[in-house]
């Protein structure tokens, strides 16, 4: 596979694991005292959790719309971006759905102990609806990165960083060629 193809499919995923794993940053942020966690009066301010649903949607706008924006995509490219921000909606809309499917698997079974092989069904079958999403957006964001040059890339993998689970700050240590994140 050529480096490109790589790269193009590596940004992809980062960005659809951005819309996965963002959340579960913003709970562990608020585990540790940090900008999510609660606030002395009791409340949730910040904390995804606390989110509503109309919330998140608001954010999966930003983030799609950040996206493209910074792309600065040229009007070849442009007509390339419609498939691509079809299959990130979708991924935003099937995260949604499994966070309300882990709700209502709570409510009805209670803790995971108390269903674990029920709870680990559930766990496989999100994470292959997961795998198929983000299959979709790879094939969808193929022909549109193959068209990206070399800043256009750049700053998708900055403005995807965000996206990424806490922050894309899971990397430690150089980077071929001595640059640090």
């Amino acid at each position: 596979m050529t480096r490109k193809r790589v790269t193009g499919l590596v940004m992809v995923g980062l960005a659809a694991l951005g819309a996965a794993g963002l959340g579960t940053a913003a709970v562990s942020a608020g585990e540790r005292g940090g900008s999510f966690a609660d606030v002395p009066s009791g409340h949730r301010h910040g904390r995804w959790s606390a989110l509503s649903a109309e919330d998140r949607a608001a954010f999966a706008d930003a983030r799609i719309a950040g996206l493209h924006a910074g792309l600065k995509l040229n009007p070849e490219q442009e007509k390339l971006w419609p498939p691509v921000e079809t299959a990130m909606r979708d991924l935003f809309k099937q995260r949604a759905a499994q966070r309300e499917a882990r709700k209502e698997f709570k409510r009805e079974r209670g803790r995971m102990v108390d269903d674990a092989p029920g709870a680990l069904r559930a766990m496989a079958d999100a994470a292959t609806a997961r795998g198929e999403a983000l299959r979709k957006l790879a094939d969808a964001s193929t022909p549109l990165f193959a068209t990206l040059d070399e800043g256009q890339k750049r700053r998708a993998m900055m403005l995807a960083r965000p996206m990424r689970p806490f922050g894309g700050m899971h990397r430690h240590g150089p980077r071929p060629g001595g640059e640090r994140d």
